[in-house]
């Protein structure tokens, strides 16, 4: 289920395959939150509106994947998902976090930059589909992070 969600919130070429989805939920450190939708019905008879995949690991979280269906958007769930995996995080002792995000990808970008994230570097074609990532990172205690702080 997790896995057709992403296919509608991601373009071929960006959107992960089952497998490679499976292979980040079932990581060392890894952890997944599920969010329902704020009213019975929105989703039919699916209870998933989105979805999170994190990481944590020596010191540092890695966002892996942030879902919300096209039906459940602009409703807060996506800060939700993101606000407990912070949590997550800073419970696990990261001191920040990283994720990947398309270039072209605008209303990822203002999400995240709302979220405090800002851009350190930039990968090129990172994605299949030859798109370049921006990495984006967040210190979870005090401070700011630099583009230093990304291996």
């Amino acid at each position: 289920m997790l896995w057709e969600i992403d296919q509608q919130c991601f373009a071929p070429g960006i959107a992960y395959s089952q497998r490679e989805l499976s292979s980040y939920i079932q990581r060392r450190g890894a952890f997944t939150i599920i969010a329902e939708p704020p009213a019975a019905g929105i989703n039919g008879p699916s209870s998933v509106a989105g979805f999170i995949v994190a990481e944590a690991s020596r010191k540092a979280g890695h966002i892996i994947s942030i879902d919300v269906l096209p039906a459940n958007r602009r409703l807060g769930l996506g800060s939700k998902l993101l606000v407990a995996a912070e949590n997550r995080l800073r419970s696990l002792d990261c001191r920040t976090t990283v994720l990947e995000t398309a270039v072209d990808n605008l209303p990822a970008l203002a999400f995240y930059k709302r979220h405090q994230y800002t851009v350190l570097k930039v990968y090129p074609r990172y994605y299949s589909n030859g798109v370049d990532a921006f990495v984006l990172g967040k210190r979870l205690d005090s401070g700011q992070l630099s583009p230093a702080h990304v291996e």
